[in-house]
């Protein structure tokens, strides 16, 4: 066993600050491990989100050495253990305490998405037929397990405090996963380039770095989207084929 030290975000936004706790670790330790050993010798006080601690609940997001991270995904081999390891909370929503935040925004903002409206079924069964290349499409978003680290690193949430003009990769992507549905026929493009600002994505593709489910948020996506909502409302040569149709 060796020990470790842990500079842990203690306290709220505006009465708070980092407190260095040592411990001792050990092998196949996780950050969260760590977390709870120091609740248990000596912070029993201290907020921390956290349910399966296998990387499919998204419940303890936190910022690792400054970078968005699933706490129960870190291992502390991965880490420099000759200097604190900072453990902080999200940036990109209010903090509540500690390590908690306040990320019921993100299920607001799904709420206001238009639902999934499938086509009427084209078999005599009442059923639908899709080829399994149009299911296979779609199947990557479904992996998302709402842990809002794409959310978190986003430049235009975290460091522009853009909630209420833009939804964020997050749900580009469960947008995504509706607009390619084989079998959905809502038009939300005139959502996303009005309500949703797609336009304030200048894929950089940082959420897709901290996916944990490894979606390739930006490549699948967000391009798709945007070059859909380019075709609709900036195609020059649509522009000008209305442009005739209507003076005809």
């Amino acid at each position: 066993m060796a020990k470790a030290t842990f500079r842990i975000w203690r306290g709220t936004k505006e009465n708070g600050a980092p407190k260095d706790y040592t411990t001792e670790v050990g092998e196949g330790m996780v950050v969260l491990d760590a977390v709870h050993q120091i609740q248990a010798e000596s912070a029993g006080d201290m907020a921390v989100r956290w349910n399966c601690k296998a990387g499919k609940c998204g419940s303890c997001s936190a910022e690792i050495n400054g970078n968005p991270r699933l706490m129960c995904m870190t291992r502390l081999s991965d880490l420099p253990l000759d200097e604190p390891v900072t453990v902080e909370p999200m940036r990109a929503f209010p903090l509540i305490k500690d390590l908690v935040t306040d990320v019921s925004w993100n299920f607001d903002v799904k709420k206001k998405i238009k639902k999934f409206k499938p086509r009427k079924p084209d078999a005599a069964d009442g059923t639908w037929r899709i080829a399994q290349e149009d299911v296979e499409r779609v199947q990557e978003f479904r992996k998302c397990i709402e842990c809002f680290l794409c959310q978190d690193v986003c430049h235009v949430l975290r460091e522009h405090h853009k909630h209420n003009e833009f939804i964020g990769p997050r749900f580009l992507t469960y947008v995504a996963a509706l607009e390619m549905h084989p079998l959905d026929v809502e038009d939300r493009l005139e959502d996303l380039k009005s309500k949703d600002g797609i336009g304030y994505c200048n894929i950089t593709k940082c959420c897709t770095k901290v996916c944990p489910e490894g979606i390739t948020i930006t490549d699948n996506a967000i391009i798709p989207l945007k070059e859909r909502v380019v075709d609709r409302f900036y195609d020059p040569l649509k522009k000008l084929f209305s442009v005739f149709t209507k003076s005809s």
